[in-house]
């Protein structure tokens, strides 16, 4: 990184950082939190950030929050009514398909960068349990259901995802062994991670009908290696894309709260993650995965940053080859990535991945500087559906 080096050319009045980031727990779609809506996952983090930034609820200037399968309707104003930001406070949906948490956290950070000292509530939400059916409604006005929405014309292609998994592992040579390595490691790294408590600080505890919900409930003690061999190819015949070296859907919501360096000082912040710039690319639909890794590349060469100074690396883990392919693209080893598990063993929350990869690197960068005394840069990544990626480079520093 180079010495000195301003992100966005910005003065401390116009420097978007983090100063809180929080989720909920992740949960398997239809599962502890199959019951509450998206703004009952979303409100309580919401309330809950307000309240550990220290920020006046009626200085909130908008929430912006990601949602990629919801009904409509503005989720994000709903949730922020939801909890107990006053009426002045409006709210902005984004939809940007898994890349729509994220997204919205880069959507924050530019309207920072364009000055006045706001401070948004950005990030995502998803509750894929009570999404609603979707359906055209054909000529003669009959209802046809459908599973998915179409991301692309049809003469670009527009495989299910499970499709355009494998076409990224043969047409990048990541075979199964490799996939289910990777796939085992981060379930082990979540069930450490969970053990030793990596996750209690960043998440806001749900109530549901059964309870209190206080932790994820992805990822499997139990997963090994012999296990992992037995599972069938998932979406191809003779393909090496399996469930077990695939996400699963799940419940989720994630949010930061984001303002401008001088703002945050004022208030009284000691550290953050300073955002030093976003971008998002489009790539070939059929390689839908690889989308993360151009806007990462894109990304670190306008900033001249190289992939080996990034001391933490969150990507979204749809699947283990996309993963790999995109990690390897950038020259940067799997085993770098992800340090306490990822999505293929808490979950992928859609909308609410993205702000779940910011969150977790927060606790991260938090605890590498407890630990060393070292302030951290850092990168979250994400590929979407359609053919698209969002990249977002960080620092971690005191304030």
């Amino acid at each position: 990184m180079i010495p000195g080096h301003n992100p966005l050319g910005s003065t401390d009045s116009r420097q978007p950082v983090i100063i809180a980031a929080l989720r909920s727990p992740i949960c398997r779609a239809n599962g502890q939190l199959k019951r509450l809506r998206a703004p009952d996952l979303l409100g309580p983090v919401l309330a809950t950030l307000v309240e550990t930034a220290g920020a006046a609820p009626a200085g909130v200037d908008d929430v912006i929050i990601g949602n990629a399968v919801g009904g409509g309707g503005n989720v994000a104003r709903f949730a922020a009514l939801q909890a107990g930001l006053p009426i002045t406070v409006p709210g902005l949906t984004v939809d940007r398909q898994c890349g729509s948490g994220l997204d919205a956290i880069a959507l924050a950070s530019r309207l920072v960068a364009a000055g006045g000292d706001p401070l948004y509530l950005a990030g995502g939400v998803e509750s894929i349990s009570t999404a609603p059916a979707r359906a055209n409604r054909t000529d003669d006005g009959e209802l046809d259901f459908y599973s998915r929405a179409s991301f692309v014309p049809p003469q670009f292609g527009d495989p299910d995802m499970g499709v355009a998994a494998e076409n990224v592992a043969r047409a990048f040579g990541v075979t199964r062994e490799r996939q289910d390595e990777y796939a085992l490691r981060s379930h082990h790294r979540a069930v450490e991670a969970a053990k030793t408590g990596s996750f209690t600080d960043e998440i806001v505890p749900l109530k549901s009908n059964d309870g209190l919900v206080e932790f994820d409930d992805g990822p499997r003690v139990t997963l090994r290696a012999p296990l992992m061999a037995r599972f069938p190819a998932a979406f191809v015949p003779g393909g090496t894309v399996t469930a077990a070296n695939s996400c699963f859907d799940a419940d989720a919501a994630s949010a930061v709260v984001m303002t401008s360096l001088e703002r945050a000082r004022a208030m009284g912040a000691t550290d953050g993650l300073l955002v030093l710039g976003c971008d998002t690319a489009g790539v070939d639909p059929v390689l839908l995965g690889m989308g993360a890794a151009n806007a990462a590349q894109r990304l670190l060469e306008r900033h001249q940053v190289a992939a080996g100074d990034l001391d933490l690396i969150e990507f979204n883990e749809a699947f283990a080859c996309q993963t790999i392919a995109c990690l390897d693209y950038l020259d940067v080893s799997p085993e770098r990535a992800n340090l306490d598990g990822g999505a293929l063993a808490l979950g992928h929350g859609y909308g609410a991945s993205g702000a779940v990869l910011v969150t977790r690197l927060m606790a991260q960068a938090r605890r590498r500087y407890a630990n060393q005394g070292q302030s951290t840069l850092a990168m979250a990544m994400i590929s979407i559906a359609g053919g698209m990626g969002t990249a977002a480079l960080l620092k971690y520093s005191k304030l």
